[in-house]
């Protein structure tokens, strides 16, 4: 996950207070500070370009302190650091706000250059979760913020005749348990955090949406969908395309899944011809099902290794990991990364506080000061996890020389497909060149390995998808917060296939069970990233010289593909992201057909596998 600076309403705090008491000064200053420009009855081009590089110094300036109160917070989760993180997330929102107001004053004139028109956009529609003007709204929506936050890293459930179990412990039964009964307590005990969720939530949404008004919008999901570079009416319609293109891969895999749940689980539990119950999937949202991958595997296609025990056998670590993963981005020609960042990321979680375990990357002063905060365990899949987020850090210092509002990825997908295409090259060649492997596995284990990938990552496109289509539902007052629950379960059988394994209590909210709804971050970044990795795996791996099937392609060591993944990155948002697409792919049309590639030998043995079987839900 990316911590993204411009669009997020940050919190946080220095670790010393006597150290964050001259920034808070200075920042109040600056918020209370009004943009000298704004005042101009008639603007012209040139005060709307001095407009810009005046909100730009003072965002950034705002923006550094956020950040660090939001690490603190992230990492220290305590009364204090969320009452210091809510005065930050206050301060630097009504910032935003204010000069996202101001911004709509330079709408119709004309003459402006790109750069400043493109500035102003940003301007006005970059708040992930805009304020109302009023001051007092503004410290609610401040404080809500904070709430939702800790109350998700708190979150625990607490049996009645057990030991309080952490999201961690819970998500350790559902990724490992074959017991159903099991499975289903651990299910239902992590959504008992979200209840108490529901009425701040909505409130925000109230609140979110004023604030998206005064600034020229029908509603936040409006705002949010305006910065794609395209009509926000007609985005939705650019997802539902690459979706068509993907879907039938999709109902294949669940086809077959459902039959091996129903298979091990008996026909009582997963019935053969409807959606699957949510908690047997191998993962607490049922976003990915590769932790079921025993009972889902080809039985005559061994993958010939698994990682996770490579790895404890070879007596890695946390730290040993992230240097592994630096390793890769060295090979492609990439600078190692700064000792700081070694110095001050969070790699393991503290046994003597709580903090955010979910995985992200950040950069402090938006320059050098990169970081990951993440609870490693030794693991396949945070070896994975970590090639990802550095990958949004090398994406973060690629950029770091454009003016502040263009240091963020071309689209919110960009910084995720960045990250994730790292892990398409974790092959085994990548495996056998570092060392992990004695030789790479002939092709007769590669079934096996694809259906590992589909159970990650096509698994995961439906739950991509609907996450902001009830979001933008939401936002829109087509539901409302008695049908919250009832229209996020139609949507997961829509979309996935996927259902609640039992009925849902009246207050339930589960949606906010999952962290990027209480955490406020957009998903569609996710869905787009799940489709444009594929499309830059098979654009490097072209770079590279690679000739076999994509799906055995490994980038690792090649410089001309460093050369051009750094190319298109150094753009940051600087241009509308077809253009960065082109840069990076040679077309700017984002298109799902390198997955149907990637994938093709698996969609034909999942097709012979399902010739017998009632398919769909």
């Amino acid at each position: 996950m990316l911590r993204l600076q411009l669009i997020i309403p940050l919190m946080g705090c220095a670790v010393l207070l006597a150290a964050c008491e001259p920034m808070e000064r200075e920042a109040e200053s600056a918020a209370a500070a009004p943009v000298s420009s704004a005042a101009v009855q008639t603007p012209t081009p040139e005060e709307a370009a001095a407009f810009v590089a005046e909100a730009e110094e003072r965002l950034a300036r705002l923006g550094q302190h956020s950040e660090r109160m939001a690490w603190v917070l992230a990492n220290f989760i305590t009364v204090d650091t969320e009452l210091l993180a809510a005065r930050a997330a206050e301060q630097f929102t009504a910032a935003q706000v204010e000069i996202a107001g101001a911004a709509a004053r330079f709408n119709d004139v004309a003459g402006l250059d790109y750069d400043t028109k493109r500035k102003l956009n940003m301007l006005r529609s970059g708040i992930v979760i805009p304020a109302p003007m009023d001051s007092a709204k503004t410290a609610e929506q401040a404080e809500i913020g904070a709430k939702l936050g800790g109350m998700y890293g708190r979150g625990e459930y607490c049996p009645a005749d057990g030991q309080c179990q952490s999201l961690g412990d819970l998500e350790d039964i559902i990724d490992k348990s074959r017991d159903a009964d099991e499975l289903l307590e651990a299910w239902n005990g992590w959504r008992t955090i979200a209840p108490p969720m529901k009425d701040l939530y909505a409130r925000q949404v109230e609140l979110a949406n004023e604030g998206a008004a005064e600034l020229g919008f029908d509603n936040l999901g409006t705002m949010w969908r305006s910065g794609y570079d395209m009509d926000p009416a007609a985005f939705p319609g650019e997802l539902d395309k690459v979706w068509d293109q993907v879907s039938p891969l999709y109902e294949a895999l669940h086809c077959h899944v459902r039959a091996s749940l129903s298979d091990h689980y008996g026909a009582d539990v997963v019935p053969p011809d409807g959606p699957i119950p949510a908690h047997l999937l191998g993962n607490m949202w049922a976003q990915t099902w590769d932790n079921i991958y025993d009972l889902a595997a080809p039985p005559e296609a061994d993958a010939g290794y698994d990682l996770t025990e490579i790895l404890n056998e070879r007596g890695f670590d946390a730290i040993g990991m992230v240097r592994t993963g630096e390793a890769f981005f060295s090979s492609l020609g990439f600078e190692e990364l700064p000792e700081t960042f070694w110095e001050r990321s969070l790699f393991t979680k503290p046994a003597d506080r709580d903090v955010v375990c979910h995985a992200s990357a950040w950069t402090i002063d938006e320059k050098d000061d990169l970081r990951i905060k993440m609870c490693i365990d030794v693991n396949g899949e945070d070896f994975k996890t970590i090639h990802h987020e550095l990958g949004h850090n090398y994406y973060q210092r690629a950029y770091k020389e454009q003016s502040y509002l263009y240091r963020t990825s071309a689209n919110d997908g960009f910084h995720e497909a960045l990250g994730d295409v790292l892990s398409l090259s974790i092959t085994p060649a990548y495996l056998t060149r570092i060392g992990l492997l004695e030789s790479e596995p002939d092709a007769s284990g590669d079934i096996g390995l694809l259906m590992r990938q589909a159970l990650e990552k096509i698994a995961f496109l439906p739950f991509g998808l609907l996450v902001d289509q009830w979001r933008w539902k939401v936002f829109a007052g087509e539901v409302g917060p008695e049908r919250y629950n009832e229209v996020w379960w139609q949507l997961r059988e829509q979309y996935q296939g996927v259902a609640a394994p039992n009925e849902r209590p009246a207050d339930a909210f589960d949606p906010g069970a999952k962290y990027h709804v209480p955490g406020n971050t957009p998903y569609t970044r996710y869905f787009l990233a799940a489709i444009l990795q594929f499309q830059f795996h098979r654009a490097l791996c072209d770079t590279a010289g690679y000739d076999g099937p994509i799906h055995r392609c490994t980038i690792y060591g090649s410089a001309e593909a460093g050369d051009r993944r750094q190319a298109m990155m150094e753009m940051g948002r600087s241009r509308p992201w077809p253009e960065a697409l082109e840069v990076l792919t040679g077309s700017p049309e984002m298109d799902a057909r390198a997955i149907l590639d990637y994938f093709a030998p698996l969609q034909t043995w999942l097709e012979e596998q399902n010739a017998d079987r009632q398919c769909g839900w």
